[in-house]
Order: structure tokens, then sequence, then C-alpha cells
């Protein structure tokens, strides 16, 4: 079961600005990073649901982050149907993202008052999404849609929540862009979790990576 209300997570998504994406099959090498974001000041944090037994993984995480990390969100991404995100959120998921609009994962979802945040593509994936309960919605995938796609979205939809993922980058002209667009929050992956980084366990890497993207994101709101 959700830890944190709906009206908890999107406001701690839209106070930081950013929330991580990452995926790894070792558990302790995501509880690691899951620390190491906690102590670089982010509070929503997307596992993803990429790889066999992440189930197993996600539910470790959940509950190292009840114990260990107060105030840390976790969410699941990369869900495309109902019974993934039913599963999910016995294991305690306070959201569910996907990297598509499944309007069959909205009712699972709004039953547990938990977010659901869908990939939308189009200005009228939004608008159905919206329709079917969902606050903030995913801008996927960044780079190829950019941030005028979000700027003439919510021209006309000016109380629309967006999430962008893909093609973010943790430097003052990539995040200003987007920002300056009206996203509510960015998400970010491979950036903040270099390879190289991780193989060599140099968690205090991240805690920085992670501070540093979340300072330039206040200097440009």
């Amino acid at each position: 079961m959700a830890k944190y209300s709906k009206q908890q997570v999107i406001a701690a998504m839209q106070e930081t600005g950013m929330v991580p994406v990452f995926y790894h099959a070792d558990v302790e090498t995501a509880k690691c990073v899951l620390k190491a974001c906690h102590e670089g000041g982010v509070r929503a944090f997307e596992f993803t649901n990429r790889g066999d037994f992440a189930q197993e993984v996600f539910g470790e995480l959940v509950k190292y982050a009840a114990k260990e990390l107060p105030g840390m969100i976790l969410g699941i991404g990369s869900v495309v149907d109902p019974a993934t995100a039913a599963m999910y959120l016995q294991l305690g998921a306070n959201f569910i993202v996907g990297p598509l609009f499944n309007p069959e994962i909205a009712p699972i979802c709004n039953r547990r008052l938990v977010p659901y945040c869908p990939g939308c593509g189009t200005v009228s994936e939004v608008g159905k999404a919206q329709e079917l309960g969902c606050d903030l919605c995913k801008v996927f995938p960044g780079d190829v849609l950019g941030p005028a796609f979000v700027k003439g979205l919510r021209a006309p939809m000016p109380w629309s929540q967006i999430m962008v993922t893909g093609g973010v980058k943790p430097t003052k002209e990539n995040l200003e862009g987007w920002f300056k667009a009206g996203v509510t929050c960015v998400g970010m992956g491979s950036n903040l979790f270099p390879k190289d980084v991780i193989a060599a366990k140099e968690w205090n890497r991240i805690t920085e990576l992670c501070r540093d993207a979340l300072d330039i994101i206040r200097s440009v709101r």
C-alpha cells in the first residue's frame, strides 16, 4: 500500500523538479544508489520495471526507504498494463509511470488514489489522460518532441502538469529550456547514473550529480 498521498507525491515532484529514473538487478547496488540520491536532495525516485525479478528488487527498496530514508517517495516506471500496475501497488508503489498511455491502468491507480503518469506523445493523449484522472502526464520521448511541444500544449491547456523524460540532461541550457516551456518536473536517467560510476561504486559522485542538477533547476525556474 502506498505510504504517501497523491497530493504529497505530486507536491514532492513539483518542489524538487526532478525524478531520477533507475534500474539495477542487484538489490544492494540499488539501495546504495537510492541512498545517494536521497542525500543529494531527491525526494521522488522512479525504479523501472525493466528486468527479470524487478518486482523483488523494488519490494526491498520500498522496505529500505521506509526504514532508512525519511521522505523518499518510491514509484515504478515502464508499466504498460493494469496487472503489472496492480502488482506494484501491492508492493508499495507511490506512483505508476508508463512509456505509453493505457486507459485501463487509470482506474487501478484511481481506486488507490495513487498517481498514474502515462507517457503521452500528442495533445489528445494528454487530454484523454487528464479526463481519466491523470493529474501529471509524462511527455515521452522528450528528445523527439522537444520543449516546443510542451509550450505549445500548455498554451490552450495551461492547467496541464507535465513531466518530461527522454533527452533531459543535467545542464543549465537543457533544463532551462524545459522549465521555461512549462514542465512541472523532469525525469532523468543515464546522465545521473554513469555506468563507470556505478561500476566503481562511487556513490558520492551520484549524490553530487543529483545535488548539482537540483541546484540548476532551482536557478532556472
